[in-house]
């Protein structure tokens, strides 16, 4: 028995692991215990970056100390 692969047949099992990786990532995602991973995650962009040496010497020289 010759087992022929068809391209139907390979589109089929593309389409189940795609659809298999869908699924689990799905499930990681909403996982309840990634929660609090995510909630921080989620408030990266609104976090204050801390200033560079570079930019503290511009800002005091851009300064002026005369009234």
């Amino acid at each position: 028995m010759v087992f022929e692969i068809s391209t139907g047949m390979i589109r089929g099992l593309g389409t189940v692991v795609v659809f298999v990786a869908f699924v689990g990532l799905t499930l990681w995602v909403f996982n309840s215990k990634r929660g609090p991973e995510f909630a921080e995650a989620r408030l990266l962009p609104f976090a204050d970056e801390p200033p560079s040496e570079n930019n503290a010497k511009q800002e005091s020289a851009a300064r002026s100390t005369r009234p």
